[in-house]
């Protein structure tokens, strides 16, 4: 996230939430939402794991595992199913946001097109559904890879 005080706010916003809903908040489950907060990267649950373990050894997968649930089912990340079937999570934007995803190394790049916000409520009109999520993501090969061939 781009400020500081930006990302205490969010910081601040999820805790409060997750505590509504009746979440403990473990310096684990912290770790964890730091990591999804900061990151850019897009990372999947080994790569968290990995992160959250230089802090907290003693942590296991499966917890990680059990927080990313968590903080989807909260609505405070998206997980991103890419077409090898693994998965990745973007909690650095926390609204619906297109992705730009490379076939070959499966790096993920937010893409910012303020245009599509409306395009959910035009979906709705003309066919008649009510919207509770939504995904748009582009698939590609990135500059790097191309110029790997």
């Amino acid at each position: 996230m781009p400020e500081t005080t930006e990302r205490q706010t969010r910081l601040k916003q999820v805790v409060a939430k997750l505590r509504e809903q009746g979440h403990r908040m473990t310096p684990q489950r912290m770790a964890v939402l730091e990591i999804l907060i900061d990151s850019t990267q897009h990372p999947g649950a080994e790569q968290v794991y990995e992160q959250v373990r230089k802090d907290f050894p003693m942590t296991s997968l499966a917890t990680i595992y059990k927080t990313l649930i968590v903080l989807k089912e909260v609505g405070e990340i998206s997980e991103i199913v890419l077409a090898d079937g693994s998965n990745r999570y973007d909690g650095n934007i926390p609204h619906p946001h297109p992705h730009l995803i490379c076939n070959h190394c499966h790096r993920i790049i937010d893409v910012d097109l303020n245009d599509l916000s409306t395009l959910p409520q035009v979906v709705a009109q003309q066919t008649g559904y009510q919207i509770v999520s939504h995904r748009l993501d582009f698939f590609g090969i990135c500059p790097r890879c191309q110029e790997e061939g």
